[in-house]
C-alpha cells in the first residue's frame, strides 16, 4: 500500500526519467557526429535512464493506493 502523495511523487520521477533519458539519447546522438566517444556515452547513458523509467511504470501499475476508511 503505497500513500497517494507518494505515488505522485513516483509518477513525476517516472516521466522526469523517461523525457530527460530520451533527451540524452538525442543529445548523443547529435553529438557522436562530432564526437563519437562522448555521443556513446550520452545515448547508452539516456537509454538506460530512459528504460529505468518504463521500469519504474510497471512498479507503479502493481502498487495499490491506501483505502481510507
Amino acid at each position: 500500500m503505497a500513500s497517494a502523495q507518494k505515488l505522485q511523487r513516483l509518477h513525476k520521477i517516472i516521466w522526469a526519467l523517461i523525457y530527460g533519458g530520451l533527451l540524452a539519447l538525442v543529445l548523443g546522438i547529435a553529438t557522436a557526429r562530432t564526437d563519437n566517444t562522448t555521443g556513446w556515452a550520452l545515448m547508452v547513458v539516456g537509454g538506460m535512464v530512459a528504460v529505468a523509467g518504463v521500469v519504474l511504470i510497471g512498479v507503479r501499475a502493481r502498487l495499490q493506493p491506501d483505502v481510507e476508511r
